[in-house]
């Protein structure tokens, strides 16, 4: 009877000390190089810039995220729902299997352990996160002051695109049916992309371009698909499962030539990619 119960709580212990060192988003598997599409690109391409909702807590393997990345290889890349351990293992990837050497900076709104592992004491770091092909400076984290139903916030750095500085932010939005509360959102964010003449805006906004929240960001910047605009004319190409454009890369200052809409199975986003005219 004791020799049960205890066997039982070595069990139940080494079942514990797994999961702690594993955590929920931890890829499974042996850990192999997934070959890219013949037409993948071979390098950074130094004017195109990214934004992808990674989607956690979900069941993806961070070699296989990291193979959507390197086929098209962006020179900035923009991340919501990002837990830093998955963040820092697809760095790795990219570069030990692809050759893509990255810089990274984290913009972090809380800690959960559903989300992102770690000890229950110590759970890891969930939120936005940067990666640049170039190096990036003056980082700033921002919390919004209410983040609705789950802690919200924006991060910015300043880097190259094309060999020009810019200030680049990432953002996460609210839910649905959180209307005013994107609203207050956007006003936080809109006042400090106001303050620079050139701008790249990356994010999961969580709404339709016609919503009358994103009406303080339409007033600053362009979105980098020209049919998206506030006036519902025209067709607004979708960047959800769900067919509904909520990933944007909103520019201010800066031309675009061209965007491409990327499904992929591995997160519930799609990935919205750029080219940027250098002039």
């Amino acid at each position: 009877m004791v020799l049960g119960r205890g066997t039982r709580l070595l069990v139940g212990a080494v079942i514990v000390a797994c999961m702690l060192l594993v955590g929920p988003s931890a890829p499974s598997g042996a850990l192999i190089a997934r070959p890219l599409p013949a037409d993948a690109v071979r390098d950074v391409v130094p004017n195109r810039v990214m934004t992808w909702n990674i989607c956690n807590p979900c069941a993806a393997n961070n070699v296989d995220r990291a193979a959507e990345i390197a086929t098209y290889a962006p020179q900035v890349i923009g991340l919501q729902e990002a837990c830093v351990r998955d963040v820092e293992k697809i760095r790795d990837y990219l570069e030990s299997f692809y050759g893509l050497v990255y810089h990274v900076e984290y913009g972090p709104v809380l800690r959960n352990w559903g989300r992102c592992g770690g000890a229950p004491w110590n759970p890891g770091a969930y939120g936005q996160a940067v990666l640049s092909a170039a190096p990036m400076t003056d980082r700033v984290s921002v919390e919004y002051p209410d983040g609705g139903s789950e802690d919200r916030g924006y991060m910015a750095v300043t880097t190259t695109v094309d060999g020009r500085p810019v200030r680049v932010f990432n953002t996460h939005l609210a839910q649905r049916r959180q209307e005013a509360v994107r609203a207050s959102q956007i006003g936080v964010l809109a006042a400090e992309v106001a303050r620079h003449d050139r701008a790249i805006v990356l994010g999961d906004f969580n709404t339709v371009p016609d919503a009358p929240e994103l009406t303080r960001m339409w007033s600053l910047a362009a979105d980098t698909d020209p049919r998206c605009h506030p006036s519902p004319v025209g067709t607004c190409g979708p960047t959800t499962d769900w067919h509904s454009k909520f990933d944007y890369i909103f520019l201010r200052g800066i031309v675009p030539l061209e965007h491409r809409v990327h499904p992929t199975p591995y997160s519930d986003h799609h990935q919205l990619y750029t080219d940027l005219d250098p002039t």
